[in-house]
């Protein structure tokens, strides 16, 4: 291999070279034996050693001249120490030759068993380029055919699966051939039971509302009614336990009953009151009934007809609307009752009222009806309930005293004046009551108490009973022509 000849101790060919003799004679120096074709490479005899005619060399020294016919360069100007006269590296004698033999497998002259290449290179031809070679297990660019395929592969493998699992759900579920409704969706806001919408409120108070049932002669009565404290007493209208043998029972919220005993009642303001004993009550929350506006919103709770757990919504449809109530040949009741839309009924008596926050603010007590003597009234919008500021006052007194007080002026109307301006005329004052104390006299025209018109007798009584003992009433009166005001502190009745 390489450019050594191993058989002599010349290297003709060290560098790419190849001697071939001087300028233009395409021979050897003289001397050295060449055989025809060999492309000028010395003969070594047989017997090793160098060429006849040149003597033993040391390697890298000098050649030595031959003689004064010889061509050969003159000592110094081979190798390293000047170029060659013979022709370039990696040329011969012949333009285009290989710088190897093509006969150089056959030199007679060469050491069989030395290894030997021939390198031929291979012939580009000019101006033309390579094939190019594709590695076919290469990552190629995706087109956009792939691009398209993938998704809508992916498409259809994820509705497949969707609809096989909502099929079986739905064979699961029983609903195998049909799906009903819509895709789910966000609640609007007044389903979304908010604490202070009215189905939080609903839920807020329902569990301290309760159904009365009372035994007498004549059967069992029954009417609603609340908790008001957590040891068990119930507030209830009158009407509701009146006529009973002080049997009564109390259902629950939650269907459960207990008996119950009658603490007190007091006719004239339709107020009773009962008594469980179970712990762990939730008491319902008072509101101010002084504070209602016409327009508020209310809920009426309890058991119309029966039905229990019963809420009804409406507005505050007026406030002082005094009533005059009572049954043929029973006690007469007065109230300045709050008058609402929110449907009531018979069993509806004695439940709460309550306002947008869930406080109780009045008690359920009668409604008015288009009916005629004897057939039963049925709700046309027309309910009213006792202010609960009145309803938690008579509850305290029955509590603490077993009876009511009634709040009273002192004095006694007649029927409508008649006269323009309107106005009750006093027929009667108790001396050293309240109204002789202010200064009023008979004969005195009652036009107006803290500002409330005074047009039916009813108003006089009921507007004074809506106070509690000792409170501090205006009186808008006239007497002739002159119109005065006075202070009136209210008492309670002497009985």
């Amino acid at each position: 291999m390489g450019g050594t000849d191993v058989t002599d101790g010349w290297d003709w060919r060290r560098g790419g070279e190849t001697p071939a003799g001087p300028p233009g004679a395409g021979t050897p120096p003289a001397g050295s034996p060449t055989t025809p074709g060999a492309g000028n490479v010395p003969i070594v005899p047989p017997g090793g050693g160098p060429a006849p005619g040149h003597p033993p060399t040391t390697p890298g020294a000098a050649v030595p001249p031959v003689g004064p016919s010889s061509s050969w360069p003159a000592p110094g100007t081979y190798g390293a120490a000047g170029a060659p006269p013979w022709p370039a590296p990696g040329t011969s004698g012949t333009v285009g030759a290989s710088p190897w033999w093509s006969d150089a497998l056959v030199d007679p002259w060469r050491d069989p068993a030395a290894p030997t290449a021939v390198v031929v290179p291979g012939v580009v031809a000019a101006g033309a380029e390579p094939e190019a070679v594709t590695d076919p297990d290469a990552p190629g660019r995706p087109t956009l055919r792939h691009l398209l395929l993938i998704p809508v592969l992916t498409a259809l493998l994820a509705g497949t699966l969707g609809g096989a699992l909502g099929y079986a759900f739905a064979v699961r579920g029983g609903a195998g051939e049909a799906v009903l409704g819509g895709a789910p969706a966000e609640a609007p806001a007044l389903a979304q039971r908010k604490p202070e919408s009215l189905a939080g409120v609903a839920e807020r108070v329902l569990p301290s509302v309760v159904t009365v049932r009372v035994s007498s002669l004549g059967g069992t009565s029954e009417g609603s009614g609340f908790i008001a404290t957590t040891d068990g007493h119930v507030i209830t209208n009158d009407h509701v336990v009146a006529g009973g043998t002080g049997k009564a029972s109390v259902v629950f919220n939650d269907g459960s009953t207990a008996p119950a005993t009658i603490v007190g009642q007091d006719p004239e303001s339709d107020i009773a009151v009962i008594k469980v004993n179970r712990p762990g009550l939730r008491a319902v929350e008072f509101g101010d009934s002084d504070a209602l506006a016409v327009g508020d919103p209310v809920l009426a709770m309890g058991s119309p007809l029966s039905l229990a757990n019963t809420v009804t919504a409406g507005i505050v449809s007026a406030l002082d609307r005094t009533m005059q109530a009572g049954e043929p040949g029973g006690p007469v009741r007065y109230y300045a009752a709050i008058q609402t839309d929110a449907a009531v009924n018979h069993g509806n008596s004695g439940g709460p009222l309550v306002d947008g926050a869930g406080r109780v603010v009045g008690v359920n007590s009668t409604i008015k009806s288009l009916v005629a003597e004897g057939q039963e009234a049925g709700n046309i919008g027309l309910a009213f309930a006792i202010p609960i500021n009145q309803a938690k006052r008579v509850t305290q007194d029955i509590i603490g005293t077993g009876k009511a007080r009634r709040t009273v002026i002192g004095a006694r109307v007649d029927g409508p004046t008649g006269a323009l301006g309107g106005g009750l005329r006093l027929a009667q004052v108790e001396p050293s009551g309240p109204a002789d104390g202010a200064g009023l006299k008979v004969g005195d025209v009652i036009l107006k108490i803290n500002g409330r018109p005074m047009t039916e007798p009813t108003d006089l009584t009921a507007l004074v009973r809506k106070y509690a003992p000792g409170s501090v009433v205006t009186v808008e009166f006239r007497r002739g022509s002159d119109r005065q005001n006075t202070s009136v502190t209210l008492a309670a009745d002497a009985k």
